[in-house]
C-alpha cells in the first residue's frame, strides 16, 4: 500500500484507449484462493460492460490482471471503482471477509497503438504458469481473453 495514492496523480481517461490495469488485494491477502471469491471477481467484470470492453483478464490469488478499452465518454477510475466495489460488496455479502477487499488505487498503463494486443492478452492470462500455480492456462479456471 505504499504510496498508493499517488498512482492517481495525472491519470485520465481517453475514450477507446486501451488500458492494462492491476489492482491488488488489501494487505496482499490471498483472497481469491477461495473458489467462491474468485467467481464474484470474475461476475463484477463480466458487469463492467456499461462503460469498458474487456478484452482480457487474469484473476490471481491476491490480485487482479485486467485489460480493457474505455467506450466513449467512460472514465477509467469510475469503471474501477466499479469494479471493485461490486467485488467488495459481494464478497462481504457471502460474509467470509470482513475487512477491505481492495488496497486503494490501481496500477494502469495506457498502451501504444503499435502494441501487440494479443501479445499483452497472452502476457496476462499467463501470470498462473509464471507464478508456478499451473503448468497450463487450461488448468486455471480465473481468467478470459477476446482472442484465445
Amino acid at each position: 500500500m505504499y504510496h498508493s495514492h499517488r498512482l492517481r496523480h495525472g491519470r485520465f481517461s481517453t475514450s477507446g484507449q486501451i488500458y492494462l490495469i492491476t489492482t491488488v488485494c488489501c494487505d496482499r491477502r490471498a483472497i481469491f484462493l477461495d473458489f467462491k471469491h474468485a467467481r464474484i471477481a470474475q461476475q463484477a467484470l463480466r458487469q463492467t460492460t456499461v462503460s469498458i470492453d474487456t478484452l482480457s483478464y487474469v484473476i490471481m490469488p491476491d490480485h487482479v490482471h485486467w485489460l480493457l478499452q474505455l467506450k466513449e465518454g467512460a472514465d477509467l477510475s469510475a469503471s474501477v471503482r466499479f469494479f471493485k466495489a461490486q467485488t467488495s460488496r459481494d464478497i462481504h455479502r457471502y460474509g467470509s471477509e470482513t475487512g477491505p477487499v481492495w488496497q486503494k488505487g490501481f496500477h494502469d498503463r495506457q498502451l501504444r497503438k503499435e502494441e501487440d494486443l494479443v501479445a499483452m492478452a497472452r502476457y496476462v492470462v499467463a501470470n498462473p504458469i509464471r507464478a508456478g500455480l499451473v503448468r497450463s492456462v487450461r488448468e486455471y479456471s480465473f481468467w478470459d481473453a477476446v482472442w484465445l
